[in-house]
């Protein structure tokens, strides 16, 4: 493991118990610059984790709680007029942030969701016409509630695509969790977390990324993959081409946090289903016979010849 990359995460585990695997992937997704979206039921610490995480790398964190009454500006920002200036001044809205936590994405409309999507894809707002370009790194880690559905707007799959990990967080065991109530029995310990690095490390780390390498054969090997989910007999609609870059660029962020700076079959393996399950739909006979997308995506990668050797130039 990367003695930087090592020190955030243990600096992480000093808030979240057991959470080693989910501490890994977030900090895949920034490192890639890419966002998440966290599925699982309230309590689990989500809002937590994002916290833990802004405050590790001394990154600007805000918190937008997403309501069916939300507005577009609600998140971007709006313009207002000066009267003595006589003029419009622009007022930054919450997404102006580096690490942003975007709770219940699902409770608001598609028109807000889009708001926030368009910050995701483009590292910009637009307002009235001005484009504001967004600083960097900025992170968006979206939540949602795979329980409740009454009074929710799902992502449509265009707007799922955005997002370069789906991820859950899941229970703590038993011994976990008693963990959980001797660190919170007194005071928080996300009021106690000290910053690790800064921002400029981060994103000295961000551009070291780049130059891991990728061999043709691991990049054939992506494309199998994501070309075995078009054609897949369970599959209505295959991972795209951006889930292809995706899986891409989440591989070597996984292959520098582990001090390497080239990209194994493995990591392609194991990151996977968390880039691509998400991207495809299923056929509904296949949804009627209890077939998940996590399901597809294991078959797929263990059907999947895996790369020996090089290609030879």
């Amino acid at each position: 493991m990367n003695p930087l990359i090592n020190r955030i995460l243990q600096n992480i585990e000093k808030v979240m118990i057991g959470k080693r695997n989910v501490a890994e992937l977030s900090l895949v997704a920034l490192l890639a610059e890419g966002h998440v979206l966290l599925e699982d039921v309230p309590g689990v610490g989500k809002t937590m984790m994002v916290r833990a995480l802004a405050r590790s790398v001394s990154a600007e964190f805000r918190r937008i709680q997403f309501t069916p009454d939300l507005l577009p500006s609600d998140v971007t920002g709006v313009s207002i007029y000066n009267p003595k200036e006589l003029e419009f001044q622009f007022r930054p809205g919450p997404i102006m942030g580096n690490i942003i936590l975007a709770d219940e994405i699902n409770r608001t409309s598609p028109k807000t969701q889009s708001a926030l999507l368009e910050g995701m894809e483009e590292s910009s707002v637009t307002i009235d016409g001005v484009t504001h370009k967004l600083d960097r790194p900025f992170f968006v880690m979206a939540t949602q509630n795979p329980i409740e559905y009454e009074g929710t707007y799902p992502l449509p799959e265009a707007q799922l695509d955005r997002f370069l990990l789906k991820m859950r967080m899941g229970y703590p065991d038993l011994d976990e969790e008693m963990e959980v109530l001797s660190r919170a029995e007194k005071r928080s310990p996300i009021a106690e977390l000290q910053p690790v690095i800064d921002l400029e490390e981060l994103r000295e780390l961000q551009e070291e990324i780049q130059n891991v390498i990728v061999d043709d054969t691991i990049k054939r090997y992506i494309v199998d993959i994501s070309h075995r989910t078009r054609t897949h007999s369970s599959v209505y609609l295959g991972a795209s081409p951006r889930g292809s870059i995706g899986l891409m660029k989440a591989a070597q962020a996984y292959a520098y946090m582990h001090n390497r700076d080239y990209v194994l079959p493995d990591d392609v393996q194991y990151l996977a289903p968390y880039v691509l399950a998400h991207r495809i739909i299923l056929k509904s006979e296949a949804k009627f016979e209890g077939i998940t997308a996590e399901d597809v995506m294991a078959r797929v990668v263990e059907r999947v010849p895996v790369p020996v050797k090089r290609l030879v130039k």
